[in-house]
């Protein structure tokens, strides 16, 4: 007899001495199969999760820091001092070393800062005018005192100041990125 759509034909099931149904070879191997696919999906799912979170969990670059040289060195200083520290960066798998200008130089109180050479306005490279006194942005005509203080221009902020520290008698810095066109100093990277 065949089995047509809408006919009620049931087949026995066997069973055992104690009331469960008898496993076939079928559906034996069924269970197993079904049982390595979901370990081998689990393995193979692992890294495709790892690569949609790796960024969560980690930084583009790192913050490291750079020695500008001994802490006697600037002690007496009159004006700003370029130095050129190299910059480490970690972008994924991709490693970069970069060199980045600084000047050092000392506030109304005398202590020392470590200035960005990047300008807050557009990102152009600001030198000191030794005959002005003041940093000046070739771009757009920013003007800033020697502490980095916003004197003119279209900048909204003063220059950007820099993490710094003493360790066994070396000045060192923490170079950053700075958003440019905002008033407030917020990091970028």
């Amino acid at each position: 007899m065949c089995a047509w759509r809408g006919d009620s034909a049931i087949t026995p099931v066997k069973m055992e001495a104690d009331g469960s149904p008898v496993q076939s070879r079928r559906s034996f191997l069924g269970v197993w199969i079904g049982v390595g696919s979901a370990l081998v999906a689990s393995l193979l799912g692992v890294p495709v999760i790892r690569f949609a979170v790796f960024p969560l969990l980690r930084r583009t670059t790192e913050l490291k820091r750079s020695p500008l040289g001994p802490l006697a060195e600037f002690s007496s200083l009159t004006e700003p001092v370029i130095r050129t520290i190299q910059i480490e960066q970690i972008d994924g798998w991709r490693k970069a070393i970069s060199e980045k200008a600084v000047y050092i130089t000392k506030d109304q109180q005398g202590r020392l800062r470590v200035l960005t050479s990047i300008c807050p306005h557009l990102g152009c490279t600001v030198p000191w005018n030794k005959v002005r006194k003041q940093f000046v942005c070739p771009c757009h005509g920013g003007a800033y005192l020697s502490d980095g203080s916003y004197v003119s221009g279209p900048a909204l902020r003063g220059m950007d100041t820099l993490e710094t520290s003493v360790e066994d008698g070396q000045l060192m810095v923490r170079f950053q990125y700075f958003r440019q066109l905002v008033s407030d100093k917020e990091v970028v990277g």
